[in-house]
């Protein structure tokens, strides 16, 4: 007898399931990584931006699976050094220092023993902020009646070492300034040359730190903040958990004081007060690309998150942490939860004072070595 062919055609049902399942797993390898393409960027930032760069980090990823980020957290002068000096334990692809005058240093620094172009583009600007001071208020009162902060109030201060001695009680105990290591960061860089501007009353440069009243000044500092912190966000966690007797003023930057300025007000009952430096300097954290190690289409996806961070749905993210945009379509009022709505003691949108740019490379060099020669 001829054999019956089996029927194998499927039911309409399961004919369905199975094209659903081809979709599906046609739009799974549509949108999941592919391996060997996909790329991983190590993207090396100052602590300033870590809790945002971490936010944005995760949404970038979201959009672009075929991007990887690692994110490692710096003083800004550190990362230099350890760039330079190849001490990390990782590759860079992206530095974002605190301003881009450090990498101009950078720049100089590696030009100068390959005579190579370090960066594969212009370094790109990300966020500005500015630096100011805080005081806790009863203190800040009785240092700066009239509400203005006073580089030669503060160094009086020093000088007397005690609050009594200066018009405070006498259970304020020791008068505590605080800014950071300017060997390792930014901010207190930027501390060391205003205070050296406002003490000779005249603009720096290299030569101001040959002045004997600027070397005292720089001994009576180091002496004042034994042990400085090696970035700007740990030291304002820091003053915000010793609170008045171990931390009385500090300086730092405007964003993170905005952003941890409710931290302030739950752990001391009170929060601190901000102080516009008139003059200041505009610090703009400014990625670069670079090139040592990382290759071309390493650096095309690198160069797709900087675009990423320039867009005005990321700068609001960044206004939302207290820093300042560069994309000027972006309103600091109009950010939903901006600290410029929170009414924060002393933050102004626009305050009235100069700013001024950040110092150039060799006016750092030479901070650093007064700095570390002084005792």
């Amino acid at each position: 007898m001829p054999s019956k062919l089996k029927n194998t055609s499927k039911p309409p049902s399961q004919r369905y399931i199975t094209s659903v399942a081809i979709i599906l797993a046609a739009l799974g390898l549509t949108y999941a990584p592919i391996p060997g393409l996909q790329k991983t960027i190590v993207i090396v930032s100052g602590t300033e931006l870590q809790e945002p760069l971490q936010q944005l980090a995760t949404k970038f990823e979201q959009k672009n699976p075929n991007i990887k980020l690692q994110l490692q957290f710096q003083g800004s002068q550190d990362m230099v050094n350890k760039y330079v000096d190849q001490k990390n334990d990782f590759k860079p692809t992206v530095l974002i220092p605190a301003n881009g005058e450090i990498l101009t240093e950078l720049s100089d620094r590696l030009r100068a023993t390959n005579n190579t172009t370090p960066f594969y583009d212009s370094p790109r600007p990300i966020a500005k902020t500015i630096l100011v001071g805080i005081a806790w208020p009863e203190r800040g009162k009785v240092l700066f009646p009239d509400g203005r902060f006073q580089w030669q109030k503060v160094e009086q201060a020093m000088q007397a070492s005690n609050w009594e001695k200066i018009g405070g009680t006498k259970d304020w105990g020791s008068f505590d300034f605080v800014t950071t290591d300017p060997t390792r960061s930014n901010s207190g860089q930027v501390t060391l040359n205003l205070w050296t501007e406002a003490k000779l009353g005249t603009k720096v440069d290299t030569n101001s730190f040959n002045n004997p009243s600027v070397q005292s000044l720089f001994g009576l500092v180091k002496k004042s903040v034994y042990q400085p912190p090696r970035s700007t966000d740990i030291l304002l966690q820091e003053f915000i958990a010793r609170g008045p007797n171990d931390a009385d003023v500090a300086t730092v930057y405007e964003s993170i004081a905005l952003y941890r300025w409710q931290q302030s007000a739950a752990n001391q009952g009170k929060p601190y007060q901000i102080y516009y430096l008139n003059p200041s300097i505009e610090s703009t954290a400014t990625a670069a690309i670079v090139r040592r190690d990382v290759d071309g289409g390493t650096a095309d996806a690198a160069k797709k998150f900087l675009d990423f961070l320039t867009e005005p749905a990321q700068q609001a993210v960044l206004v939302q942490y207290g820093f300042r945009p560069v994309n000027n379509s972006v309103d600091l009022k109009t950010v939903p939860k901006s600290p410029w709505n929170q009414n924060i003691p002393g933050a102004e949108v626009k305050p009235n004072i100069q700013t001024l740019p950040p110092p150039n490379s060799a006016t750092f060099t030479e901070i650093q070595r007064l700095w570390e020669r002084v005792n």
